[in-house]
């Protein structure tokens, strides 16, 4: 069962124009399952000689190409920022109870297992509160967990085309003051190789091995 903060632990296509919870989640599982279909299809096609991954193996997708946000330091940013690194995506937000801090965690410690190669590789956190997310609160908060971890944010405008370009669902969850809500959201990593090419999708809950496995993979260390 999904905890507060988290929808689920697949990339989803958005919602549509009627936005309740219900809908919400069914959009989620019906578009997880497309998803799974692709993947299967992806791995069916992937030769011997490729590298072999925990997570589920994504290359060759046609989804999460690129983004255009800002970092926490005013920087417009893209994937090609990071090239010649395996970089990772996380969606979430700064007053997440639960899931996002843990996840960050495990990404911290991943990140330390590889030892001299956790040099090679960006964390990016992209924060789907930007109401309450400022430049300021994620510069405080993303590099807590590893001061190598970058945070990300963009406008309505500019979070909703990422959200559909990763397939990732968000939404509000009303609180008992207007201050205090809620966001769900999708809770999986996108794990890009070097060259900014997608290849993993870890669903939420994997422990650091399974992540500092992948990116050994994707670092050419496997």
């Amino acid at each position: 069962m999904a905890k507060s903060g988290e929808i689920g632990d697949r990339p989803a296509f958005p919602t549509g124009k009627s936005g309740s919870v219900p809908d919400f989640r069914a959009a989620l599982e019906k578009s997880s399952l497309i998803l799974l279909l692709v993947v299967a299809l992806l791995v069916a096609a992937c030769g011997s000689g490729a590298p072999s991954f925990k997570g589920s193996d994504v290359t060759g997708s046609t989804f999460g190409r690129d983004f255009a946000l800002t970092d926490f330091d005013g920087k417009p940013r893209t994937l090609a920022d990071w090239r010649g690194k395996a970089v990772v995506l996380f969606f979430g937000y700064t007053q997440c109870p639960d899931v996002c801090p843990t996840t960050l965690a495990t990404m911290a410690e991943a990140v330390k297992a590889l030892g001299p190669d956790g040099d090679r590789v960006q964390v990016l956190f992209v924060t789907v509160d930007p109401d309450r997310d400022t430049a300021e609160l994620l510069k405080q908060y993303v590099p807590a967990f590893d001061p190598r971890f970058v945070g990300l944010r963009g406008d309505a405008k500019e979070l909703e085309a990422v959200a559909k370009e990763f397939r990732i669902l968000f939404q509000k969850v009303p609180g008992a003051t207007p201050e205090t809500y809620t966001v769900d959201h999708s809770a999986g990593l996108f794990l890009f190789d070097p060259q900014g090419r997608l290849r993993v999708y870890e669903g939420h809950g994997q422990g650091p091995e399974v992540l500092a496995h992948d990116l050994r993979q994707l670092l050419g260390n496997g």
